[in-house]
């Protein structure tokens, strides 16, 4: 599932859109916005899944091309395609929720087959790969080990297949360490993930309340933020600061069960690795100022937030 941070980075690119169309904004549009985002995570969850089958896979079609040559040698006859009978590798294609994300994605269409074939090339020269296809038996951990040495050892390292990804994926840099973790969690547990469902209601209740909450309280929450802007320079404030400023405001506020220490290390990353240099250090003294006004107006009501999943 989607990460609660990755829920924030997509409501706040999406009230930067909103943002940079000036007013010119369609009812429903911004909502539009956020899930097309989402999908766009879905979109590559299914993708990284795939292409991990497909290098699998490509043994068969290694064995197939070698065995056609005009004079195959012994070696070309005795391609070892033990992994195109990976258990756990079938058990991802016949699962009913992948084969329904591949049709409605056709990865087909992106993958960049050289890069595919060199793939494989590397797994099949790996010592790793040499004394899998030795073993007598089929072993779930074994089986499982393959794939993941597919993904964290010869995908994600291989500076080419990130250029792929980052040519046909614009947000993998956004999604980049939770899909490192979603891939290796459905490879532990498969079963686990429905590729039809990328956000859990609860966290799609929040991304969708987050989002409105702050396009309907941008006047409330600027009102506590304009007072504390006197020792910063107005122009030269970003206008994605304001928006994680307000996000944030609409947390305290508006959002009960998450605490107030969470939402302001949450925003202060967020400024950090999406704004400017000072952006840390500017939504760290506003948010932590706003607060401190809040707690003591009364004006904070926090719930149990034991066991919130937001």
């Amino acid at each position: 599932m989607i990460s609660r941070r990755n829920i924030r980075v997509k409501v706040m690119q999406t009230l930067y859109s909103v943002d940079s169309m000036n007013g010119d904004v369609k009812p429903g549009e911004a909502l539009n916005i956020l899930t097309k985002k989402i999908e766009q995570s879905r979109y590559l969850f299914t993708y990284l899944v795939y292409f991990i089958t497909e290098v699998a896979r490509y043994a068969e079609t290694d064995a197939l091309h070698k065995a056609s040559k005009h004079l195959p040698t012994a070696h070309d006859l005795n391609i070892n395609t033990r992994i195109a009978g990976n258990e756990l590798l079938w058990k991802i294609l016949e699962e009913a929720g992948f084969k329904k994300a591949v049709a409605e994605f056709k990865p087909q269409l992106i993958i960049d087959k050289d890069l595919l074939k060199k793939t494989y090339l590397q797994l099949a020269d790996s010592p790793e790969y040499k004394e899998y296809i030795e073993l007598q038996s089929r072993d779930k951990k074994s089986e499982k080990d393959m794939l993941e040495f597919i993904f964290g050892s010869l995908m994600l390292p291989n500076e080419d297949f990130i250029s792929h990804l980052e040519e046909n994926f614009i947000h993998w840099d956004d999604d980049a360490e939770m899909m490192n973790l979603l891939v290796l969690n459905f490879l532990q547990k498969p079963s686990n993930h429905d590729f039809t469902e990328m956000v859990s209601k609860e966290k799609w209740e929040f991304a969708k309340s987050l989002l409105q909450t702050v396009l309907d309280k941008k006047e409330v929450c600027m009102e506590l933020i304009k007072p504390k802007l006197k020792n910063w320079d107005a122009d030269r404030i970003a206008s994605l600061d304001l928006i994680i400023l307000q996000m944030g405001v609409c947390e305290f506020l508006y959002f009960e069960t998450i605490p107030t220490k969470v939402t302001i290390n949450e925003y202060i990353d967020l400024a950090k690795d999406y704004s400017t240099v000072q952006s840390g250090q500017f939504v760290n003294g506003l948010l932590d100022n706003i607060h401190k006004e809040l707690t003591a107006e009364n004006k904070i009501s926090k719930k149990s937030f034991k066991n919130s999943i937001i």
